[in-house]
């Protein structure tokens, strides 16, 4: 070994280790960098010759270390199984802030529809203990309107939740999209990148980023072309392939269900992440807003008949307290004063229509399909938050063990920077031994 092989096996080594310094900086820089996947610098011995005197003796050449390639430690299998949670956990979360806002719609407290309906059937018992009283008959036309107004608050609230959930999927598709355009670009920077370098480990991380928002939000087939470009499929329909970008939009029916569409055309329902949540709550919101027009129709029905069955106190038959068209939002009052309450019966009984009351009040009554819709709706919640609560695990467990393999650990960095400069110190003294070498030699002669 000469003292060129010093210098070419120093330099090459500080070279060599500089690379993984800088590794090893970037990975301390980003340990809390989402979707970031650690780096390392792997050396090899160089197969090139330090013999340039094309007069020397033949003998052994030593070439140093050269600088392999820049690694990225990740598990496609992993990163896939993350993917999957993800988009589990963006549906999950997605039904469970629709459900819990179409609950809202319809609560069931004290100015709810059941808490009114129970307020206005007691006003009604009352007053038939003091027909004639007049506060009582005011309490009575108040309570109508307290029902009224809160079918009409409940509409109103599902309209705007079903306005907002419109908003919201297409809002979720043009993020669809713009990770979609950037993975083009993606794929044709991919395309000049260099294998084993820096600059596509750094693209891979991006591509990764990216769809990893596409699947929270979509439902769709990931694949992988030769050079690490993304392939996104969906519903046997190509979202991106190479450079060549699909647009995904969303349109709301007139009962306030969606459709999504693709390139304008439309395609199935997302089954999964949070597009799919958004539809699948946009179907019961349409169907909670039905029961809600079918109850307030069957209330206007069932307490208009029951009140044109008596008499006012003047002698005229009761006519309708409310008016209704075909929704929960065409409900109205009718009613405008206390003397146009029919309490008398047709015998002339003077309480005996208001006594008849319990007549709309049996188990086929607005009252008992209004705990129903209540129930039914809560169970529904109360799965999907088991469900959420699942699913956040599942999806904390996926990335627990993705970043064991792909994430920083900064006791493992710090150890790796400390042997790491030490290497870099000792090929620094290679060199100046051989430099020491040299210097003696020249002294010498």
């Amino acid at each position: 070994m000469s003292s060129a092989d010093l210098f070419v096996i120093g330099s090459s080594g500080l070279k060599g280790y500089r690379a993984q310094m800088g590794a090893i900086s970037e990975n301390i820089a980003n340990a809390g960098t989402p979707n970031y996947n650690r780096r390392t610098v792997t050396l090899a011995e160089s197969g090139l010759s330090a013999q340039s005197d094309p007069l020397s003796v033949p003998r052994a050449n030593f070439g140093g270390s050269e600088i392999v390639g820049v690694n990225r430690a990740n598990d496609p299998y992993l990163d896939a199984t993350t993917r999957l949670t993800g988009s589990a956990l963006g549906n999950a979360s997605s039904r469970l802030k629709w459900l819990t806002d179409i609950e809202t719609s319809i609560s069931d407290d004290s100015r709810g529809v059941g808490g009114s309906l129970a307020t206005l059937y007691s006003g009604i018992t009352k007053l038939a203990a003091s027909p004639a009283d007049p506060s009582l008959r005011t309490n009575v036309i108040y309570g109508v309107q307290q029902v009224v107004s809160a079918f009409q608050q409940s509409a109103s609230s599902l309209q705007q939740t079903q306005t907002s959930m419109a908003a919201t999927a297409q809002s979720d598709a043009t993020l669809v999209n713009d990770s979609l355009t950037e993975l083009a670009r993606i794929n044709a920077s991919l395309l000049r990148s260099q294998p084993g370098t820096s600059n596509q480990a750094q693209l891979l991380d991006s591509r990764d980023a990216e769809l990893a928002i596409i699947s929270q939000k979509l439902n769709v087939n990931i694949s992988f072309g030769p050079i690490g470009s993304a392939i996104v499929d969906y519903n046997g329909t190509s979202l991106l392939l190479g450079q060549t970008v699909a647009t995904v939009s969303t349109t709301q029916n007139a009962n306030g269900t969606l459709n999504l569409l693709l390139n304008g055309s439309a395609t199935a329902t997302p089954a999964d992440g949070s597009l799919g949540g958004t539809f699948q709550s946009a179907t019961i919101a349409s169907q909670r807003m039905a029961s809600l027009d079918t109850l307030a129709v069957q209330f206007a029905t069932d307490i208009n008949g029951w009140h044109t069955q008596g008499f006012t106190d003047a002698g005229t038959a009761g006519g309708s307290l409310v008016s209704v068209g075909t929704t929960a939002a065409s409900l109205a009052t009718v009613i405008t004063s206390t003397s146009q309450i029919a309490a008398k019966s047709a015998s002339g009984v003077l309480n005996g229509n208001l006594l008849n009351i319990a007549s709309i009040r049996g188990p086929a009554s607005v009252e008992q399909g209004w705990t129903a819709l209540v129930v039914a709706h809560g169970n529904i919640l109360n799965t999907v938050t088991q469900e959420q609560s699942a699913s956040q695990t599942r999806d904390d467990n996926a990335r627990a063990a993705r970043d064991q393999v792909s994430g920083v650990d900064l006791d493992v960095e710090a150890a790796d920077l400390i042997r790491t400069q030490q290497a870099y110190q000792a090929c620094a003294r290679v060199i100046q031994a051989a430099r020491d070498t040299i210097d003696s030699i020249l002294r010498i002669t």
